[in-house]
């Protein structure tokens, strides 16, 4: 028998009050900065490379269309934008990834992403810190390097450890048999996620940037004290990951490599193999300007705002009574 009560929704009605504020505050907060609003397929022909992220897939019988992904994110599309000249641009987004749920993810999601020409990370950081600050009234963050934070809370130096050090490490949380097909990235991300993210953030917010280059997704790569490190930054506030942003990749070659290095893993990984997004490489063949960007998660800032422990708690309807 179907549940009596599945029909009503599970935010409350004040919890709702104060999503609709948050969105008159992020529109507010653009506007007065002169960042245009845009709007861009939910639905797309392509999905991203990326090994960790799971696209939902979606047919159709429109003869122009045989099928496509509803997107995990506006970027490929607003990059394509940029490239044709649109200048600093905003979304807010619903968005979609396979396979999450949890107290902090819902497989559908509110995602804002901004992205501003002429800025580098450092730049954007405090754009960030300005949101966020504004929105929460909370201290302006702190800044600290992945690699000391690594170091801090999860008793390894990301850079120097050996693998079977990192494997050691993650002992306490994975079988034998399991440890024996985690590479290094796949150990760093557990040590991150179990170790170091519900450390970071309790007294003040804190960036946490320059990750290792294996990780720098679609950011500009430098050298550091001899290491690689991506110009990269996630925002943590009370343990909570808000944002991932970069000083982004202009350079097409680059990135059709890291677009087969993806697939590349994806395929160790057992999982679908994606296809290259040729229009994205076109923008940026074309020109995309020197630029940074972010992508935050707006459920996860309303979170923080009403105090709730459960993304349920501020979702109309998640995925269970969608």
């Amino acid at each position: 028998m179907t549940d009596p009560v599945a029909w009503r929704p599970v935010a409350s009605r004040a919890a709702l009050e104060s999503r609709a504020r948050q969105l008159a505050y992020v529109r507010g907060f653009f506007a007065q900065r002169g960042v245009l609003e845009v709007e861009t397929p939910v639905l797309g022909r392509h999905g991203v490379t990326d090994p960790h992220l799971d696209s939902v897939a979606v047919s159709a019988t429109t003869p122009e269309w045989s099928g496509g992904v509803l997107q995990t994110s506006p970027e490929y599309h607003m990059k394509r934008l940029l490239a044709a000249g649109s200048g600093p641009i905003y979304q807010v987004a619903r968005v979609f990834r396979d396979g999450e749920r949890g107290r902090r993810h819902n497989v559908e999601f509110s995602l804002l992403e901004w992205y501003r020409p002429g800025f580098d990370d450092q730049s954007l950081m405090s754009e960030v810190a300005d949101l966020v600050t504004g929105w929460l009234h909370c201290d302006r963050p702190d800044t600290l390097s992945y690699r000391d934070a690594l170091r801090a809370f999860g008793g390894v130096d990301p850079f120097e450890a050996s693998l079977e050090t990192l494997r050691d490490r993650c002992r306490q949380w994975m079988a034998p048999e399991q440890l024996a097909d985690l590479g290094r990235d796949g150990c760093l991300d557990l040590i991150m996620s179990l170790a170091v993210e519900p450390q970071l953030g309790q007294l003040r917010p804190v960036f946490i940037t320059r990750y290792p280059a294996s990780q720098a997704a679609l950011a500009k790569v430098s050298q550091e004290d001899g290491h690689p490190v991506a110009h990269r930054f996630e925002l943590y506030v009370r343990g909570v990951e808000l944002c991932n942003g970069y000083w982004e990749l202009t350079d097409p070659d680059e990135q059709a490599r890291r677009f087969a290095a993806d697939n590349q893993v994806r395929k160790a990984l057992n999982k679908p193999v994606m296809t290259v997004d040729e229009a994205l490489l076109a923008a940026l063949s074309a020109g995309l300007p020197e630029c940074a960007g972010v992508a935050m998660g707006l459920d996860r800032l309303l979170m923080l705002k009403t105090g709730a422990e459960d993304i349920a708690e501020v979702l109309a309807f998640p995925v269970e009574r969608a």
